[in-house]
């Protein structure tokens, strides 16, 4: 017995020690790949001519050419925008795979262009039911992102395709089954591998440790020329065209989930058959606020995006930001202020509203936003960011000050009909990549490290600590903007981790309140303050006001940030589209 348990302490040590090798080579290969992630975003590329973004009936803007295809084929065929969304969010799983897919979850925003009524379907991943709070700290500390990313504990139950499911269910024209169609063909035929995803895979060597990538996109990346050919991915999806998200909630698909995430040397997933089967995607209430003369709609709690791009807009109200204009150093601080003061609440309050209290109608209150405005110097940045109160609560100054890691997968697509029904949907396997595992030609996600690590702190509970068949906080931002006389004025989305927010908002400023045609305010330098560092798009004319910001007392940092934004919006009687030139997405319509 005592050598059984001596054998077993040995066991549970030479884990650890296993572990902290495996990192400390994973540091010294990312050491090693710096000189690649030097490379800059810009210049940028060409973006598409004002005759190619405009349409009269609809228009699909997504971050891959076949994926608009998808979305175009359906619509020119009498579908409408929520049979388009199934339709490029199933190509999207194939051709946007680090990003997203059907392993994953997301975040849909619809608005029925008949009743104008705004519909928001939460599809975010859960916890396994067994999860407990300590589930990312070794020896009480929390374990370094790098090393929960690849475990099987950091896999959550998917949602995209329950989510899909029932917003189609209630708002689609064509037969479910067809719309999956474009991608098994493509699946099965094989499509070119983008520069993009090639360019990933050199850069992050990191990823040759999985298995899985190995076989799948390493080995594809070198054919000649290198490809994505996924029959498995295309016998998923016609497992779910011809029985629904049955076949992937229950049965030998579900079964396989279960086994993929237990596998591994170290720390397997806990999750079971019956987090799958009981899984429900959720139709909540969008949170919606104004901002001057128009409407604001987004995504409510899990996730902090709609709260928080409200947040942000709702302070800078109170500044003359229109006059002030995008070459302003004093524009871009205010943004930067504003921003700190939303992650701030971000942090305090916001997690899964089934578990904890989130005072959404407070904390986008005109009154408490016009409060926090008055903390906001225009010649001087705040030594230190007060979490807001809006409610009686207790506030933990330390809430506030962890740092966000920088996450920069998801993927975002915006879509509008001839009948005026619009989608907004950001989905997500979390970080690129995922958990690094492949089931049924798809990569499971990682979204449970969107958990906070640290369950607690001085004693109060985390809103977003782990909890069994609790929903992460999420920053993505589906964003519908309604106008004066109740016309769809604009529609937007990005990538990019908690940087989401920081993209959605300088896009909305460079349209709502600089006049820019949403192509030019998309590809506005990105300049993104999340409480810790103030991040100025590296290589990009914003880095000119670099002195001015850090006279004014920002910790400046200059960082690759490339978002994901595409968006459409109403011009007179015609659509206007615009997709970011940082990525190999484009616009399409008629």
């Amino acid at each position: 017995m005592r050598v059984r348990h001596a054998l077993y302490k040995g066991w549970k040590t030479g884990r650890w020690i296993l572990l902290v090798t495996a990192g400390l080579l994973l540091v010294v290969w990312v050491g090693l790949n710096q000189r690649y992630s030097m490379l800059s975003d810009y210049p940028l590329p060409p973006s598409q001519p004002v005759s190619e973004r405009l349409a009269g009936q609809f228009m699909v803007s997504a971050p891959h050419p076949l994926a608009v295809e998808a979305g175009m084929a359906v619509l020119s065929e009498g579908g409408n925008a929520m049979d388009a969304a199934v339709a490029v969010q199933m190509v999207l799983t194939l051709v946007e795979a680090p990003e997203t897919g059907i392993g994953g979850g997301g975040f849909l925003l619809y608005r029925d262009g008949q009743t104008g009524r705004v519909h928001f379907y939460d599809g975010r991943e859960t916890a396994p039911a067994s999860a407990e709070s300590d589930r990312f700290l070794i020896l009480g500390r929390p374990m370094p992102l790098w090393a929960a990313v690849p475990m099987g504990r950091s896999v959550g139950v998917p949602g995209l395709v329950a989510m899909l499911w029932l917003a189609h269910a209630q708002h689609g024209s064509k037969d479910w089954s067809t719309l999956l169609e474009p991608a098994i063909t493509l699946s099965e035929q094989g499509v070119p591998m983008s520069t993009r995803l090639q360019r990933q895979l050199a850069e992050d060597l990191s990823l040759r440790l999985s298995t899985d990538l190995r076989r799948y996109f390493y080995r594809q990346a070198r054919s000649e020329p290198p490809m994505l050919h996924n029959p498995e991915l295309a016998t998923t999806l016609r497992l779910l065209a011809d029985q629904g998200p049955k076949a992937f909630y229950q049965g030998p698909l579900a079964q396989a989930i279960v086994e993929r995430a237990a596998s591994g040397f170290l720390m397997g997933s806990d999750l079971q058959i019956s987090d799958l089967a009981t899984y429900q995607a959720i139709e909540r209430e969008p949170v919606c606020g104004r901002y001057h003369e128009w409407t604001i709609c987004g995504a409510p709690p899990p996730s902090s995006g709609g709260i928080a791009v409200l947040q942000i807009l709702g302070m800078l109200a109170h500044f003359p930001l229109a006059e002030l204009g995008p070459d302003s150093p004093i524009s871009w601080h205010l943004i930067a202020e504003a921003s700190r003061l939303a992650f701030a609440d971000r942090n305090h309050y916001v997690g899964d509203p089934d578990f904890v209290q989130v005072p959404v109608a407070a904390l986008i209150d005109p009154d408490y936003l016009a409060a926090r405005a008055a903390l906001i110097d225009p010649n001087r940045a705040m030594s230190y960011v007060p979490v807001g109160q809006p409610e009686i609560r207790k506030a933990v100054s330390s809430l506030t000050l962890q740092a966000e890691p920088g996450r920069t997968g998801t993927s975002h697509f915006s879509i509008v009909d001839a009948q005026g029904n619009v989608v907004s949907l950001t989905s997500s396997i979390e970080m690129p990549f995922g958990s690094r595992r492949m089931v049924g030609g798809f990569l499971l996600n990682n979204q449970l490290t969107d958990f906070t690590f640290t369950p607690s702190i001085d004693g109060i509970p985390h809103p977003n600590a782990v909890a069994g068949g609790k929903r992460p906080r999420s920053s993505m931002s589906p964003i519908i903007v309604i106008g004066p006389e109740g016309e769809t004025r604009l529609v937007i989305g990005s990538r990019g981790g908690s940087r989401i927010i920081g993209y959605v908002v300088k896009a909305l400023i460079g349209v709502l309140d600089w006049e820019m045609d949403i192509q030019e305010a998309i590809a506005l330098p990105n300049v993104v303050h999340r409480g810790d560092v103030l991040e100025l798009e590296r290589g990009s004319d914003i880095v000119i006001h670099r002195e001015a910001l850090e006279a004014m007392g920002h910790r400046v940092r200059e960082t690759r940030m490339t978002s994901g934004l595409h968006g459409i919006e109403r011009i007179g009687d015609r659509w206007r589209g615009g997709a970011d030139p940082r990525l190999e997405g484009l616009v399409a319509g008629n």
